[in-house]
């Protein structure tokens, strides 16, 4: 077999705060194959985002770094080097379509000059060139009449325009990996299905690997290849969509399927998870699940269960895993 496209091995993401180190992101490692949709899920907090920060080395705090074995993408190790070599990657590699496209376009720039400035940068196309690109990319993401549009600034576009064009801005160098950080929040059902129809499309014309982060898993269930959960910091369960979603082996895993409105037992009650997720700078000494899980053990307050693989593509840390459950 062939390499995985995208290497990740190790990564952890350290805060250093009142004088010692707090860490974020514990260790996370995983493999992305060419064409495949790896969906990282878990509760706001668990670590996802600036997991995938991290991939792209821009963490949002100076008090923040960045720790791990490697993460190898094209030949190359990201966490090796330098800030040049870094910028080479983005975009034109690895590119990251942010969660609010109101944050992350800028409002003074023309829509067409924030796509094309990647392209000359890192293809060296002429200021026409780059225009012609810019339109080009454009159509493909569904914007209508891109000719006109790619003068057009980011408020004279609607939501689900603004994150065609976020998309736009991410894919103008052609990247082999696209991070996607809810690319669907804040769009009504409508909009949602067609950002994440355009993703499939775009998967399928291109080729590119995504991971796409998303707290939905209906989302996950319609778009994805393979699912990660994470759970205050740490991957606990990792596998085929298919096998995760019919039968989770991980209590948390088994929760948060359980929270989803087709699985409510009863009309107009949701399911939920007793208790809170964990303060990071005060994580109990075994599993970081434990005070809220059900299945809890002596061994699960004492040792914190390592990822191990319990099948062919399923990784799992837990001491009491599940033998049955998740949708029907």
């Amino acid at each position: 077999m062939s390499p995985a496209l995208l290497q990740v091995r190790e990564l952890s993401v350290i805060a250093r705060a009142d004088q010692r180190d707090i860490t974020l992101v514990d260790r996370l490692s995983f493999d992305l194959d060419q064409g495949e949709i790896l969906g990282l899920v878990g509760e706001s907090g668990s670590g996802k985002t600036l997991a995938c920060r991290g991939l792209m080395r821009l963490l949002p705090s100076p008090n923040l770094r960045l720790e791990g074995q490697a993460v190898r993408l094209a030949g190359n190790d990201l966490l090796r080097l330098d800030e040049a070599g870094m910028r080479r990657m983005r975009g034109r590699e690895l590119g990251m379509i942010f969660q609010n496209p109101s944050s992350h376009l800028d409002p003074l720039m023309r829509i067409g000059a924030q796509i094309a400035e990647g392209i000359r940068l890192h293809q060296g196309a002429s200021r026409r060139e780059a225009r012609a690109e810019a339109i080009e990319v454009l159509r493909q993401v569904g914007i209508p009449d891109p000719k006109t549009r790619v003068d057009s600034y980011p408020h004279e576009f609607s939501g689900g325009m603004r994150q065609r064009a976020m998309i736009a801005v991410a894919l103008g160098c052609n990247p082999n990996v696209l991070i996607a950080d809810e690319p669907t929040t804040a769009l009504d059902v409508t909009v949602q299905a067609q950002i994440l129809r355009l993703l499939l499309e775009l998967r399928d014309r291109r080729g590119l690997s995504m991971i796409l982060i998303s707290h939905d898993l209906g989302v996950v269930a319609q778009t994805c290849d393979s699912i990660a959960v994470m759970y205050a910091g740490r991957l606990c369960e990792h596998g085929a969509k298919q096998a995760l979603l019919s039968q989770p082996r991980h209590p948390y895993s088994a929760g948060l399927l359980a929270c989803h409105p087709a699985t409510r037992r009863h009309a107009g009650l949701m399911n939920t998870i007793a208790g809170q997720p964990p303060l990071l700078d005060a994580l109990p000494a075994g599993c970081r699940f434990e005070p809220r899980c059900p299945q809890a053990t002596p061994d699960c307050r004492a040792q914190l269960p390592e990822l191990r693989v319990i099948a062919p593509g399923h990784r799992l840390a837990c001491h009491t895993p599940l033998l049955a459950g998740g949708l029907s």
